[in-house]
């Protein structure tokens, strides 16, 4: 890595090919370019600011009311967390060849938490029956919404699940140092680097999914998912400090070099384990149809 942002390693290392270009390979194939940004927002954010009203009103009520309504506030301000989690986690699983479902159903619980919110709410003023009726209606219709949380897991039948788990452990370790890289450019707030980050960030799951789909791969991806993007996470934290103080300096120059090196790397990598795993299936056609050779059957 550049010594301007510190780190173990070169971009510039022996895995490369020579003849590696930055506007070839999985990058353009990856199903993820400009799919950054999240679909937790939106109507997510809505569910945050639609509560306020009872914080404001508790406060012109009697005490008995005000506990009520300041309960109902905390109830559906924990619905939408709950469910801008399930929705993020959903966008992990989705993303995923190989995934397992989550542990913890939020957004599930976000819709019994909606309608433990409204039926508070409504109890203020309306009958315990109305106020049932609105809380069932209110968490039918989150659940409507929002849908259910992955009820299994996925791409996991007649697998290894040893090598697989080695594989998740070691993909959800990798995002967490994009998620990082991500988070941090944004405080630029500087469209190009965000896109330039985001072009970084599909390369590298494009790696992910190919690993996924081939976990023998791990062993020789290991340092592109651990060092590597730890190495580039490290360097996103430093560049972006000098560049708050400094945006005309060289700094952003040299950082998106360095993104250019790394996504060369990636890429060509990528490649070379789909030219392996293109390799190994044909020498299993070829073992095929020796063996129906010998058995006396002609294949074209």
């Amino acid at each position: 890595m550049s010594q301007r942002y510190g780190g173990e390693f070169s971009p510039k290392s022996s895995d490369r090919n020579s003849d590696t270009r930055t506007d070839t390979g999985p990058v353009e194939r990856s199903p993820y370019r400009g799919k950054i940004r999240s679909r937790a927002g939106g109507r997510v954010n809505l569910l945050f600011l639609a509560p306020l009203p009872l914080a404001f009103l508790a406060f012109f009520r009697d005490p008995g009311d005000l506990i009520l309504r300041l309960l109902a506030f905390g109830a559906l301000i924990a619905a939408a967390w709950l469910t801008r989690e399930g929705i993020l986690a959903q966008e992990e699983y989705d993303a995923r060849k190989i995934a397992r479902r989550p542990a913890v159903p939020r957004k599930l619980f976000g819709s019994a938490m909606t309608g433990i919110g409204l039926f508070l709410a409504a109890s203020v003023d309306g009958t315990p029956i109305i106020a049932a009726a609105l809380g069932l209606l209110g968490a039918g219709l989150h659940m409507l919404s929002f849908g259910l949380d992955p009820l299994r897991d996925k791409g996991m039948e007649d697998v290894d699940t040893f090598q697989t788990d080695r594989v998740a452990r070691a993909v959800t370790e990798a995002e967490k140092h994009l998620r990082a890289m991500k988070e941090t450019i944004d405080r630029t707030k500087d469209r190009r680097l965000e896109g330039r980050v985001d072009r970084f960030i599909a390369t590298a799951r494009a790696m992910f999914r190919t690993v996924e789909d081939d976990p023998r791969d791990l062993t020789a991806a290991r340092k592109y998912l651990g060092v590597y993007l730890l190495g580039a996470r490290d360097a996103t934290t430093k560049f972006v400090d000098i560049y708050m103080r400094d945006p005309g300096g060289l700094a952003r120059a040299d950082y998106e070099t360095l993104l250019d090196d790394l996504e060369a790397n990636f890429a060509a990598r990528t490649r070379q384990f789909l030219d392996d795993n293109r390799t190994d299936l044909d020498v299993e056609i070829e073992v095929l149809r020796e063996r129906l050779a010998r058995e006396g059957v002609r294949t074209e």
